[in-house]
């Protein structure tokens, strides 16, 4: 028997450089399969059968006409591009200094930019697309496989989010890396971070812009320079770093608080309570108060690729091209100058007495940085480092499947419905505001359906909630 097969193919067809998504129905028979995602992409693929061939031409109808409704448009496929992506380009040797104190060291398999350490987790992520959270000994409880490479690893309080070079940003908080924000293909991603919701990007241009928890962009400004390898964020603004210095803008209109120049290229940023510091192509750390005046200058030998400080900026390290780690007293004096033996360091972290980074040799690397095993380094005693290879099992993978369950008692009851023409999700649950928007992944939802989650928790500045952690479907 011969089955009929019908393919159509859309695209997003929008001017204003949004227009990057495809959507394809394909009927086989009784089958209706739809595949959609990120053009460039493989995508996702689903498979529906319904009880005939004529009940499946007039699902796919269906879904075709609302897609058109939203703005798609018959394409052809390949005439589009994958949006442009920037790797960074880094060169490093091996440093002459002294060896650190390594007391592990963690190998993921690729060049590392992404890190994130807190009490009990050290992250990383690599240009693999791989995620790896370890336990402060350097053993791997949690695995993820995104589908493009890791551009830098943040946190927002409870939330642990990687950003993609896919444009995507996913929430790494569950078992399942669900997307959290979909970055717009006009922007060539340099770096990201958030506080409370509200996401911050800087790109190849020297643009920064900001996306609310709803995915919604709030607005966006051009610097006069370009390469915005560096954005912080929090309530006070969004600092962004560049070719030409720190510029500082309101988190809520956009309106530039100040600038100040650097005299190399920002090339990293780092943010305490009270001030922001920028690792720069001139070989310096500068810092900053956060309402703009300059402070200490912190001076290395060779390009700085990041930097990081102890709490309340007690001390500031700063990692080279050259494979050096540096440490420096809060007023500019350089403590000690180590090695890594691993590779120049891309990000870095300091926690409870340890220094940890991630290289270009692809490493997450725990160093004591107390005054004994420094000094100790320093005259040439450092511990036998322990080596940790990276599993050779694939991580989890993004999905907008979900787990169902009948039971509704278990977790926080949330639903889905329409407003105007957009989906929203709001609390049903007892002791909650109905009028406020919960911040929910838009690829899991359907109107009219229900879910269970496991905390739903009220943003810092109030308004709308936040889901956190697992979340199945009410069947």
């Amino acid at each position: 028997m011969t089955i009929t097969q019908s393919k159509t193919y859309l695209e997003l067809s929008e001017d204003n450089g949004t227009a990057h998504k495809f959507y394809e129905v394909t009927v086989a028979d009784k089958d209706v399969t739809i595949r959609y995602g990120r053009i460039g992409t493989e995508g996702t693929s689903k498979t529906k059968t319904h009880p005939s061939p004529e009940k499946a031409e007039a699902d796919a109808a269906k879904k075709i006409k609302q897609k058109q409704k939203k703005g798609y448009a018959e394409a052809v496929m390949g005439v589009r591009k994958k949006r442009q992506i920037t790797r960074r380009q880094v060169t490093s040797s091996r440093s002459t200094s002294k060896q650190a104190p390594i007391l592990w060291k963690f190998a993921s398999g690729s060049s590392a930019f992404g890190i994130f350490v807190d009490k009990q987790r050290a992250w990383v992520g690599n240009q693999s697309g791989q995620v790896f959270a370890l336990d402060l000994a350097g053993k791997v409880l949690n695995q993820y496989q995104l589908p493009d490479g890791v551009k830098c690893l943040v946190a927002d309080k409870e939330w642990i989010y990687g950003g993609c070079d896919n444009g995507n940003v996913y929430d790494l908080t569950g078992k399942v890396p669900r997307v959290a924000y979909e970055i717009d293909e006009s922007f060539d991603i340099y770096w990201l971070d958030i506080y409370d919701g509200l996401l911050a990007v800087s790109d190849a241009k020297g643009s920064v812009t900001t996306i609310d928890h709803e995915e919604e962009s709030q607005w966006t400004r051009l610097s006069q320079a370009d390469s915005g390898w560096m954005v912080r964020t929090d309530k006070q603004g969004i600092y962004h770093g560049h070719s030409a210095g720190i510029t500082v803008y309101d988190p809520e209109e956009g309106r530039m608080l100040w600038h100040q120049k650097t005299g190399g290229a920002v090339l990293f940023g780092w943010q305490e309570n009270e001030m922001v510091y920028a690792a720069t192509s001139d070989r310096k750390v500068y810092a900053f108060s956060k309402t703009g005046e300059a402070n200490t200058v912190y001076n290395c030998d060779s390009v700085v690729y990041s930097c990081a400080t102890a709490e309340q900026g007690k001390y500031v390290f700063a990692g080279d091209n050259c494979s050096s780690l540096y440490c420096f007293n809060q007023a500019g004096e350089r403590l000690w100058k180590l090695g890594t033996g691993c590779g120049a360091a891309l990000s870095m972290q300091y926690a409870n007495d340890k220094l940890y980074i991630v290289t270009t040799g692809g490493y997450l690397v725990c160093i004591d940085a107390s005054e004994t095993a420094i000094a100790d380094a320093q005259a040439g005693k450092i511990p036998e480092a322990v080596e940790i290879k990276a599993p050779t099992t694939e991580g989890v993978k993004p999905s907008d499947t979900l787990v169902t369950t009948s039971d509704s008692s278990q977790g926080i009851l949330v639903e889905c419905f329409k407003s105007g023409a957009k989906l929203r999700v709001r609390v049903l649950s007892d002791g909650y505001n109905a009028d406020w928007n919960v911040q929910f992944p838009k690829n899991i939802r359907e109107e009219g359906a229900k879910y269970t989650v496991e905390e739903i928790k009220e943003s810092v500045r109030g308004g709308f909630y936040r889901a956190f952690g697992e979340i199945k479907k009410l069947i």
